[in-house]
């Protein structure tokens, strides 16, 4: 068996299907396309559903992927075993309608034959128990011994998700030998043991499944295989784990050398070593996708892996940032089959450093909160952190479970773990119920299920606001019906509409869709694939399937949408041209209210900056320059300079957007005939969505002018406010500053008098136990956070001994203690000592030798233990 490379497997692979007439893909955006039910794509198959469902045509009827793919449901094993990762590629090789079981299997068995040699007396195969079809095949075509094939159930071997396309699976196993199994005598495929390695899936897509299960044969049954590239490469080159395989390995021995460590000589530091390693190569694709660390989505997943990642490197003693040079290792190893990554590599290398920056600040952050809970504990006279508060400092901080109790195990706290896991939990399941399934989701809830055929939604509405067509469908909650009446929500299909389908940013059309029956709202429009859904409620009458249909937009809906649009064009050209050329495009959002970009860039813009982009905007506008759309080939557009989302899949034929010879951008959305007609472009807000991310929000016409208005009237209540005109408020508001700076010098100077005073009498009071200089005393109104001050100031003051303060502050006690390094070396521990003192208050709390603070409820039984504590105190010191 020879020894192949990760890289030249994916080659091999490729290159044998296409021989076999498929057409060879480029690996899909791990960013799902019109496809809500899953945050990343997780399979080969997942970004080819639309061809499977029937939705889109596929570009041709044989296709092979290798597909980048991300799976985090086993997040918290990945490290802890050699096989877990969250980051892996997936080869595949798919028929829609094409051929089927016997030409899948002949050329799977070529391939392990002929490609990768492997042995056949290490092949196993396992078959779904009613398919004698696939075991025909296998025994009679191929010839493998039926003593070597496996007949399992439903769950191992029936490929299925709910209603829709289904059908039984065949896999291929690799026997690592007697030396990898658990030694038992029925050991086989199917064994929970690492002996025997599933790699390449069939899955033989035959069946349709309806609501009722009932299995119906499907005219044009389709293939869809998958082999794991890491997997594979393992066995081909004679490894136990993926982690060793030779472009991983590569990854993982710079981690090595970064930390300075030998790998395999510690477990547990092997284990950061393999979370690193893995982390990072999911960190450096996804980022290369446009994903950008946020607090929620695939940004979340991000930013939580980089997080993991660089707190292993804390484990193994690195400190500062890292992972932005680790990423280096993952784009030289695979940028010859994803070339995206080499052209992105400065950017990627930017927005990892700068997360690993914000975590480093985010960790002060929790440092500082995870003390203010401490101290709020205390004060309650309670002993645990709730689960609630350690998982926000988790979620929000990404300050570590572990950590957090270590620094409460410091100050005698406990952290409720098992409610931590349950708001793990959680938010868990928020994250799945907020995937609601729309677009094409899933099989059964997608709304234009019952055309699995080649009709499209013909759209003539860049010219024209009216336009005549059929009704196709009608779908009402889930199911589709031939007939709808007043008041029904409903999605219709129709087969030509002048409303525009949100899509490229820009939100779908509203208006009204009249019949000889009935009258229609539309609320909402959505393309998915070439089909526009419209989201309607039925106001008047009745609609029917079959029936003619009159669409009219509403007018001043699509208008002001797009001014907005053609805006976001200007901004885009104008951003390039004030900062940089660097700025690229990370989202947009067009409404007629507003619009919102989110731009590469990695400061936030001064106001002088906002200003000439805003003045700029405007300038161009009054230009008067002509819109126009060319039709054209992908190739052309981009010789002619066209601005495009390299990441987004365009087809032959591109629309552009250009705007004199100020700006060239492919665009599928309506814009106007002219800039003048945006009348007036004004920017609301500019703000950092992620590191190294800017959003900049503006409205234009007559949103824009309503904007301004609303400033202008609240410049002038503010100004009657204080009884001056808006000119003179910079310098009214100044002389209030002024005022009150003053006042505040002088409360801190009364204040700092006060405090003085009582220090000195406190310190005057001082008396000795065995020795010990001791301050025990009492202060009214003061909360736990002066209380503190004080005696720091006493400590600060004594040079050596102990000081005991209690004060009473809206009917709860605090109690502070702390004593001198001196004392403490004589037995003192104030943290104990505080705890006993709480306790006979009916309080609770504890701390340090050095510092602790507790509270207490029963107000009467302070004078109590605060005589007390000079008993306890003469307990703990040394004779």
């Amino acid at each position: 068996m020879e020894s192949l490379g990760l890289n030249e497997i994916r080659e091999r692979f490729l290159s044998f299907f296409e021989k076999k007439g498929h057409l060879r893909l480029p690996s899909f955006s791990l960013v799902p396309k019109n496809d809500n039910s899953l945050l990343l794509i997780n399979s080969g198959m997942a970004p080819l559903k639309p061809y499977f469902i029937g939705i889109q045509k596929p570009p041709r009827k044989r296709v092979t992927t290798c597909q980048k793919c991300i799976r985090t449901p086993d997040i918290e094993r990945v490290g802890q075993t050699a096989r877990h990762a969250t980051f892996f590629e997936m080869l595949g090789n798919f028929s829609f309608g094409d051929y089927f079981k016997k030409e899948i299997i002949e050329w799977a068995w070529e391939f392990i034959m002929q490609e990768l040699k492997i042995p056949e007396d290490r092949l196993w195969v396992s078959i779904y128990k009613e398919d004698n079809e696939a075991f025909e095949i296998w025994t009679k075509k191929i010839g493998v011994s039926p003593e070597r094939i496996v007949r399992l159930g439903k769950k191992d071997n029936f490929w299925e998700i709910g209603v829709g396309p289904c059908g039984p699976s065949s896999e291929i196993y690799f026997d690592r030998g007697e030396q990898a199994g658990c030694g038992k005598e029925n050991c086989t495929v199917g064994c929970d043991c690492d002996r025997f390695v599933e790699f390449w899936n069939l899955v033989f897509t035959q069946f349709n499944r309806d609501e009722e299960g009932n299995y119906t044969p499907i005219k044009h049954p389709n293939i869809d295989t998958g082999m794991g590239l890491e997997r594979i490469a393992a066995i081909m080159q004679g490894v136990d784990s993926i982690f060793e395989v030779d472009t991983i390995r590569h990854i993982l021995d710079y981690v090595c050398s970064l930390a300075k460590i030998e790998y395999g000589k510690d477990v547990s530091k092997d284990m950061s070593i393999r979370v690193i390693t893995d982390h990072i190569r999911s960190v450096t694709f996804m980022v290369s996708d446009g994903i950008l660390p946020s607090n929620e989505g695939r940004g979340y997943v991000l930013r939580r892996l980089l997080r993991r990642a660089a707190r292993h490197g804390k484990l193994l003693g690195i400190q500062e940032p890292f992972l932005y040079k680790i990423c280096h290792k993952v784009i030289e190893v695979s940028k010859d089959a994803y070339p995206e990554l080499k052209r992105k590599e400065e950017s990627i290398e930017k927005i990892i450093y700068a997360e690993e920056e914000r975590f480093q600040q985010t960790i002060d952050q929790g440092l500082s909160i995870l003390q203010d809970l401490m101290n709020e504990l205390i004060t309650k006279n309670s002993d645990t952190i709730s689960g609630i508060d350690v998982f926000k400092l988790y979620d929000t901080y990404g300050f570590p479970l572990e950590l957090t109790m270590e620094i409460a195990q410091e100050k005698g706290l406990k952290v409720d773990e098992n409610g931590f896991y349950q708001e793990m939990k959680k938010q868990k399941e928020r994250a799945r119920n907020a995937r609601k399934i729309t677009n094409i989701g899933s099989w059964k809830e997608d709304v234009s299920i019952f055309l699995r055929n080649n009709i499209e939604t013909e759209f003539i509405g860049y010219n024209q606001l009216e336009a005549e067509g059929k009704v196709l469908g009608i779908v009402k909650q889930g199911k589709n019906v031939q007939k709808a009446l007043k008041g029904e929500e409903v999605e219709l299909l129709l087969d030509k509409t002048s409303f525009y389908g949100e899509s490229g940013g820009q939100v779908g059309d509203c208006g009204i869709i009249k019949t000889d029956t009935g009258e229609i709202y539309v609320k909402d429009c959505k393309k998915i694939s070439n089909r526009i859904i419209h989201y309607c409620k039925i106001i008047k009458g009745s609609i029917e399937k079959d029936q003619r249909v009159k669409t009219y937009v509403n007018k001043d809906f699509r208008m002001n949408t797009a001014r907005n649009h053609t805006c976001t064009h200007i901004l885009q050209k104008v951003l390039k041209e004030v900062l940089g050329d660097h700025v690229e495009q990370a989202g947009s959002l067009v409404t007629p209210d507003k619009l919102r970009f989110d731009f590469k860039h990695f400061t936030g813009l001064s106001q002088q900056e906002i200003k000439d982009v805003e003045n700029r905007v405007n300038e161009i506008i009054l230009q008067s320059l002509p819109v126009k759309i060319i039709e054209t080939t992908l190739d052309k557009a981009k010789k002619m300079g066209a601005i495009a989302l390299f990441d987004e899949k365009y087809g032959e034929k591109v629309r552009l957007v250009q705007i004199g010879d100020f700006s060239l951008e492919l665009c599928g959305g309506t814009h106007l005939s002219n800039s003048s007609q945006v009348g007036f472009f004004k920017i609301i807000n500019e703000s950092s969505v992620a590191s190294g991310i800017r959003r900049i929000e503006a409205t234009s016409g007559k949103k824009a002018i309503e904007f301004c208005n609303s400033r202008e009237s609240l410049l002038f209540e503010s100004a009657n406010l204080l009884k001056v005109t808006p000119m003179d408020l910079p310098r009214k508001i100044e002389e209030l500053l002024k005022t009150i700076r003053g006042q505040q010098k002088e409360i801190e100077q009364l204040k700092s008098k006060i405090t003085g005073n009582i220090v000195e009498d406190l310190l005057n009071a001082k008396e000795e136990i065995s020795g010990i200089p001791v301050i025990i005393a009492q202060q009214e109104d003061l909360d736990i956070d002066a209380l503190r001050k004080l005696a720091d100031q006493l400590k600060d003051k004594m040079n050596s001994g102990v000081v005991i303060l209690a004060s009473n502050k809206k009917g709860k006690i605090h109690f502070v203690s702390m004593a001198t390094k001196d004392v403490v070396q004589k037995g003192i521990h104030v943290g104990n000592l505080i705890r006993k003192i709480a306790q006979i208050t009916d309080g609770g709390g504890g701390g340090r030798a050095n510092m602790a603070q507790a509270g207490g409820k029963d107000l009467r039984k302070l004078p109590e233990a605060l005589e007390k504590a000079k008993e306890f105190l003469a307990q703990q010191i040394k004779k």
